[in-house]
Protein backbone atom coordinates (compact mmCIF):
# COMPACT_ATOMS: atom_id res chain seq x y z
CA UNK A 1 0.00 0.00 0.00
CA UNK A 2 1.51 3.25 -0.87
CA UNK A 3 0.50 6.32 1.29
CA UNK A 4 -0.20 9.30 -1.51
CA UNK A 5 -0.45 13.08 -1.03
CA UNK A 6 -2.43 14.58 -3.88
CA UNK A 7 -1.48 17.73 -5.08
CA UNK A 8 -4.01 19.25 -7.26
CA UNK A 9 -6.15 22.74 -7.36
CA UNK A 10 -9.43 21.50 -9.14
CA UNK A 11 -11.76 20.92 -6.35
CA UNK A 12 -13.76 18.60 -8.55
CA UNK A 13 -10.81 16.10 -9.86
CA UNK A 14 -9.29 15.89 -6.47
CA UNK A 15 -11.81 13.98 -4.17
CA UNK A 16 -12.83 11.96 -7.47
CA UNK A 17 -8.87 10.72 -8.09
CA UNK A 18 -8.72 9.96 -4.52
CA UNK A 19 -11.71 7.58 -4.50
CA UNK A 20 -10.45 6.14 -7.92
CA UNK A 21 -7.19 5.48 -6.32
CA UNK A 22 -8.40 4.13 -3.58
CA UNK A 23 -10.72 2.05 -5.01
CA UNK A 24 -7.56 -0.11 -6.52
CA UNK A 25 -6.11 -1.00 -3.67
CA UNK A 26 -3.14 -0.12 -3.85
CA UNK A 27 -2.90 3.71 -2.35
CA UNK A 28 -4.19 5.02 0.54
CA UNK A 29 -4.37 8.68 0.24
CA UNK A 30 -3.00 10.42 3.38
CA UNK A 31 -3.10 14.17 2.19
CA UNK A 32 -4.77 16.16 -0.47
CA UNK A 33 -3.93 19.79 -1.23
CA UNK A 34 -4.47 22.84 -3.72
CA UNK A 35 -1.03 24.19 -4.14
CA UNK A 36 2.66 23.69 -3.75
CA UNK A 37 3.06 25.64 -0.75
CA UNK A 38 0.40 23.42 1.44
CA UNK A 39 1.94 20.24 0.20
CA UNK A 40 5.67 21.42 1.57
CA UNK A 41 3.61 22.02 4.88
CA UNK A 42 2.14 18.62 4.73
CA UNK A 43 5.06 17.01 3.71
CA UNK A 44 7.55 18.91 6.53
CA UNK A 45 4.99 19.17 9.50
CA UNK A 46 5.13 16.65 12.04
CA UNK A 47 1.87 14.97 13.66
CA UNK A 48 -0.30 13.75 10.84
CA UNK A 49 -0.35 10.40 12.83
CA UNK A 50 0.51 9.60 16.29
CA UNK A 51 4.41 8.81 16.48
CA UNK A 52 4.95 9.56 12.83
CA UNK A 53 5.77 12.48 11.46
CA UNK A 54 4.76 13.65 7.70
CA UNK A 55 7.59 12.76 5.21
CA UNK A 56 7.90 9.31 6.77
CA UNK A 57 4.06 8.61 6.49
CA UNK A 58 3.81 10.07 2.53
CA UNK A 59 5.83 7.73 0.28
CA UNK A 60 4.81 9.52 -3.11
CA UNK A 61 3.03 12.47 -4.50
CA UNK A 62 0.50 12.55 -7.19
CA UNK A 63 1.41 16.59 -8.04
CA UNK A 64 -0.48 18.64 -11.01
CA UNK A 65 2.45 20.99 -12.87
CA UNK A 66 -0.08 24.04 -12.77
CA UNK A 67 -1.56 24.63 -9.10
CA UNK A 68 -2.80 27.32 -7.19
CA UNK A 69 -0.79 29.83 -5.19
CA UNK A 70 2.69 31.28 -6.62
CA UNK A 71 4.61 27.38 -6.95
CA UNK A 72 3.94 25.18 -9.89
CA UNK A 73 4.54 21.64 -9.07
CA UNK A 74 7.48 21.28 -10.35
CA UNK A 75 9.41 23.46 -8.14
CA UNK A 76 7.09 22.21 -5.14
CA UNK A 77 8.89 18.93 -5.96
CA UNK A 78 12.03 20.62 -6.08
CA UNK A 79 11.56 22.44 -2.27
CA UNK A 80 10.48 18.79 -0.74
CA UNK A 81 13.10 16.79 -2.03
CA UNK A 82 15.71 19.51 -0.39
CA UNK A 83 14.33 18.01 2.78
CA UNK A 84 13.24 14.39 2.08
CA UNK A 85 15.77 13.60 -1.19
CA UNK A 86 14.58 11.53 -4.13
CA UNK A 87 10.65 11.40 -2.46
CA UNK A 88 8.46 9.63 -5.66
CA UNK A 89 6.47 12.49 -7.32
CA UNK A 90 4.43 11.64 -10.19
CA UNK A 91 3.54 15.24 -12.09
CA UNK A 92 0.46 15.19 -14.35
CA UNK A 93 -0.02 18.38 -16.59
CA UNK A 94 -2.70 19.12 -19.80
CA UNK A 95 -0.58 22.37 -19.49
CA UNK A 96 1.68 22.76 -23.31
CA UNK A 97 3.86 25.86 -21.45
CA UNK A 98 7.23 25.73 -21.65
CA UNK A 99 7.67 27.70 -18.70
CA UNK A 100 6.78 23.95 -17.16
CA UNK A 101 9.61 21.92 -19.32
CA UNK A 102 11.88 24.35 -18.62
CA UNK A 103 11.64 24.27 -14.73
CA UNK A 104 11.47 20.66 -15.58
CA UNK A 105 14.37 20.33 -17.28
CA UNK A 106 16.34 22.75 -14.54
CA UNK A 107 15.17 20.92 -12.11
CA UNK A 108 17.69 18.05 -12.96
CA UNK A 109 14.98 15.53 -11.54
CA UNK A 110 16.63 12.18 -12.12
CA UNK A 111 14.99 9.05 -10.31
CA UNK A 112 11.83 8.42 -8.59
CA UNK A 113 9.49 10.48 -10.74
CA UNK A 114 6.99 10.31 -13.78
CA UNK A 115 5.46 12.94 -15.96
CA UNK A 116 2.93 12.86 -18.16
CA UNK A 117 0.27 14.23 -19.77
CA UNK A 118 -3.44 14.32 -18.23
CA UNK A 119 -4.76 13.53 -21.45
CA UNK A 120 -2.56 10.38 -22.15
CA UNK A 121 -2.67 8.38 -18.27
CA UNK A 122 -6.57 9.42 -17.43
CA UNK A 123 -7.70 6.88 -15.52
CA UNK A 124 -6.42 5.59 -11.60
CA UNK A 125 -5.32 2.49 -13.07
CA UNK A 126 -3.12 4.18 -15.68
CA UNK A 127 -1.54 6.44 -12.73
CA UNK A 128 -1.29 3.49 -10.17
CA UNK A 129 1.48 1.72 -11.95
CA UNK A 130 3.18 5.04 -12.45
CA UNK A 131 3.60 5.56 -8.47
CA UNK A 132 4.92 1.80 -8.01
CA UNK A 133 7.21 2.30 -10.04
CA UNK A 134 8.28 6.36 -8.67
CA UNK A 135 8.62 4.40 -5.45
CA UNK A 136 10.59 1.64 -6.58
CA UNK A 137 13.27 4.68 -8.02
CA UNK A 138 12.74 4.16 -11.76
CA UNK A 139 11.72 7.30 -13.93
CA UNK A 140 9.38 7.78 -16.73
CA UNK A 141 8.17 10.51 -19.14
CA UNK A 142 5.78 10.53 -21.96
CA UNK A 143 7.03 10.90 -24.95
CA UNK A 144 5.12 13.72 -26.06
CA UNK A 145 6.78 15.78 -22.69
CA UNK A 146 10.14 14.39 -23.47
CA UNK A 147 10.17 16.02 -26.83
CA UNK A 148 8.68 19.67 -25.65
CA UNK A 149 11.78 19.22 -22.93
CA UNK A 150 13.68 18.64 -25.91
CA UNK A 151 12.29 21.40 -27.70
CA UNK A 152 12.29 23.60 -25.06
CA UNK A 153 16.13 22.99 -24.47
CA UNK A 154 17.01 23.38 -28.11
CA UNK A 155 15.04 26.93 -27.79
CA UNK A 156 16.81 27.67 -24.99
CA UNK A 157 20.58 27.22 -25.89
CA UNK A 158 20.18 28.64 -29.73
CA UNK A 159 18.21 31.85 -28.11
CA UNK A 160 20.41 34.68 -29.13
CA UNK A 161 19.88 37.03 -26.02
CA UNK A 162 21.13 34.50 -23.66
CA UNK A 163 24.37 34.95 -25.22
CA UNK A 164 24.38 39.13 -24.11
CA UNK A 165 24.72 41.00 -21.10
CA UNK A 166 21.30 43.28 -19.89
CA UNK A 167 22.69 46.31 -22.02
CA UNK A 168 23.49 45.00 -24.87
CA UNK A 169 20.15 42.72 -25.05
CA UNK A 170 18.41 46.20 -25.13
CA UNK A 171 20.81 47.66 -27.81
CA UNK A 172 20.28 44.49 -30.08
CA UNK A 173 16.41 45.14 -29.53
CA UNK A 174 16.41 48.62 -30.71
CA UNK A 175 18.90 47.60 -34.06
CA UNK A 176 16.04 45.10 -34.78
CA UNK A 177 13.54 48.26 -34.12
CA UNK A 178 15.71 50.55 -36.82
CA UNK A 179 17.59 52.96 -34.54
CA UNK A 180 20.92 54.27 -35.43
CA UNK A 181 23.23 54.53 -33.15
CA UNK A 182 22.44 58.35 -32.05
CA UNK A 183 19.27 57.43 -31.37
CA UNK A 184 20.74 54.44 -29.47
CA UNK A 185 22.49 56.29 -27.58
CA UNK A 186 19.98 58.94 -26.34
CA UNK A 187 17.47 56.49 -25.41
CA UNK A 188 20.02 55.04 -22.93
CA UNK A 189 21.36 58.33 -22.08
CA UNK A 190 24.83 57.59 -23.32
CA UNK A 191 27.57 60.91 -23.68
CA UNK A 192 28.88 59.28 -26.95
CA UNK A 193 27.48 57.42 -29.65
CA UNK A 194 31.02 55.66 -30.04
CA UNK A 195 30.09 53.28 -27.05
CA UNK A 196 27.15 52.37 -29.24
CA UNK A 197 29.42 50.96 -31.66
CA UNK A 198 31.30 49.25 -29.26
CA UNK A 199 28.26 47.56 -27.89
CA UNK A 200 27.31 46.63 -31.08
CA UNK A 201 31.09 44.88 -31.21
CA UNK A 202 30.43 42.78 -28.85
CA UNK A 203 26.88 41.93 -29.95
CA UNK A 204 28.69 40.84 -33.66
CA UNK A 205 31.09 38.72 -32.01
CA UNK A 206 28.98 36.70 -29.30
CA UNK A 207 26.53 36.17 -32.73
CA UNK A 208 29.21 34.88 -34.76
CA UNK A 209 29.05 38.05 -37.03
CA UNK A 210 32.40 39.70 -36.18
CA UNK A 211 34.28 38.12 -38.96
CA UNK A 212 36.61 40.91 -40.35
CA UNK A 213 35.23 39.81 -43.72
CA UNK A 214 32.24 41.18 -43.27
CA UNK A 215 31.36 44.65 -42.89
CA UNK A 216 29.27 46.69 -40.28
CA UNK A 217 26.49 47.47 -42.62
CA UNK A 218 26.12 43.41 -43.45
CA UNK A 219 26.58 42.36 -39.61
CA UNK A 220 24.38 44.69 -38.67
CA UNK A 221 21.71 43.66 -40.90
CA UNK A 222 22.46 39.86 -39.97
CA UNK A 223 21.95 41.28 -36.18
CA UNK A 224 18.70 42.43 -37.01
CA UNK A 225 17.44 38.85 -38.72
CA UNK A 226 18.60 37.14 -35.90
CA UNK A 227 16.84 39.07 -33.35
CA UNK A 228 13.70 38.87 -35.33
CA UNK A 229 14.23 34.88 -35.69
CA UNK A 230 14.75 34.56 -32.02
CA UNK A 231 17.47 32.03 -32.76
CA UNK A 232 21.21 32.24 -33.79
CA UNK A 233 21.90 32.24 -37.47
CA UNK A 234 24.83 31.60 -39.32
CA UNK A 235 26.10 32.72 -42.61
CA UNK A 236 28.88 30.24 -44.79
CA UNK A 237 31.41 31.62 -47.03
CA UNK A 238 28.65 32.20 -49.84
CA UNK A 239 26.50 34.26 -47.65
CA UNK A 240 23.34 31.23 -47.38
CA UNK A 241 21.96 31.54 -43.69
CA UNK A 242 22.05 28.13 -41.71
CA UNK A 243 20.22 26.90 -38.19
CA UNK A 244 20.64 24.12 -35.90
CA UNK A 245 17.84 21.59 -36.53
CA UNK A 246 16.80 19.05 -33.32
CA UNK A 247 19.84 16.85 -34.19
CA UNK A 248 22.28 19.65 -33.97
CA UNK A 249 22.99 19.74 -37.43
CA UNK A 250 23.59 23.09 -39.57
CA UNK A 251 20.61 23.42 -42.22
CA UNK A 252 19.45 26.30 -44.71
CA UNK A 253 17.00 28.37 -42.64
CA UNK A 254 14.19 29.18 -44.65
CA UNK A 255 13.66 25.97 -46.86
Amino acid sequence: MINLLIVEDNDKLRPALRQGLEAIGEVRVVGACASGEEAIKLVETPGVMPGEDAGSLIQAILMDVQLAGAMNGIEAAVAIRREFPRMPVVFYSIQDDDAYFRAFRRAGILSHYAYVRKSNYLLPSMITPLLRDAVAGRSFIDPEIESRVHEVRIKDEQSPMALLEPHEQLVARMLAQGLNNEQIAARMGLRDKRAVSRINGMIYAAWGLGDSTTDEKVARTRAVLIVHAERLISWDTDGIPRILNERDEWMPYGV
